[in-house]
């Protein structure tokens, strides 16, 4: 069960503190995650250049590595930032986008892991287990499995590498290996609104940079997400207005608003 004081003092957390969350992340949703990171109260910055990540890193907070639109010269300054991650003892939160869908993409995830040792790995269900087995192929970055079918090898997948493992999906499943917490917030519309699965990662970075609880950092983060996404969906036409009002709902998210909002139902161990 999420403690609501306690998600509310993160929230307020990300604002004082406001963490400067490096980014190495894909084309696609490098405006969606910026701009979401603004409306939580946290400061993104956007640097994948070898020649700077390090350095950048130097100064973050939190790391996030998102292999969306890879290619050998990322892939170099992703290791570059992790080690360094490492090295300055900051989160590295890693989204496997893709993982499963070619052998390329498994690989260098389990090159990540190995090297960068995140805090946290965030994927939908499809991903997870992709990298629990990899004679399992994905459809592209879309899930081809709902997030339930994914808490065992979640389970095992955050023994192996020593992270907290994050699965999105209708429920959003968050294990350390031992405890699986759970958040049932979150809308339809949302997975047809590109990004909104890497938003949910550049959030989770965001609490992990003023939480060191990662299991708690990551529920928190992901409870904020689809509080967000839920109450902007009650206001949407469409996935065009949802990419709007997802923001301004993270910009206004207050207490009351998580009081109100929050679903949660005990279900006893997962």
């Amino acid at each position: 069960m999420i403690d609501l004081n306690f998600l509310e003092r993160d929230l307020i957390l990300v604002r004082e503190k406001s963490p400067l969350i490096h980014n190495i992340t894909n084309y696609v949703v490098m405006n969606n995650t910026a701009n979401a990171l603004l409306a939580i109260g946290a400061s993104p910055v956007m640097a994948h250049s070898v020649d700077e990540v390090a350095e950048m890193t130097g100064i973050a907070s939190a790391l996030v590595i998102n292999i969306g639109t890879l290619d050998a010269a990322w892939v170099d300054a992703m290791l570059i930032a992790g080690k360094k991650a490492l090295e300055k003892q900051i989160p590295v939160i890693f989204d496997p986008v893709g993982a499963g869908a070619t052998a390329y993409r498994t690989m260098v995830s389990w090159k990540i892991i190995e090297e960068c040792k995140p805090s946290i790995i965030r994927g939908n269900a499809s991903e997870i287990i992709a990298l629990c087995n990899s004679g399992v192929q994905t459809k592209g970055v879309d899930a081809t499995e709902n997030s339930d079918s994914a808490i065992e090898p979640a389970k095992i997948l955050a023994r192996r590498t020593n992270a907290v493992v994050v699965v999105s999906g209708e429920t959003d499943y968050i294990t350390d290996g031992m405890n699986v917490e759970r958040v049932e917030n979150g809308s339809t519309l949302m997975p047809r609104v590109t990004g909104m699965g890497c938003t949910a990662t550049a959030l989770v970075a965001a609490f992990a940079a003023i939480n060191p609880c990662m299991l708690s950092a990551a529920t928190h983060a992901m409870a904020i997400m689809g509080i967000a996404g839920e109450v902007a969906a009650s206001k949407s036409k469409g996935n065009g207005s949802l990419q709007v009002n997802f923001l301004d709902e993270l910009c206004v998210m207050d207490g009351e608003t998580i009081r109100k909002n929050l679903k949660q139902t005990n279900h006893g161990s997962v």
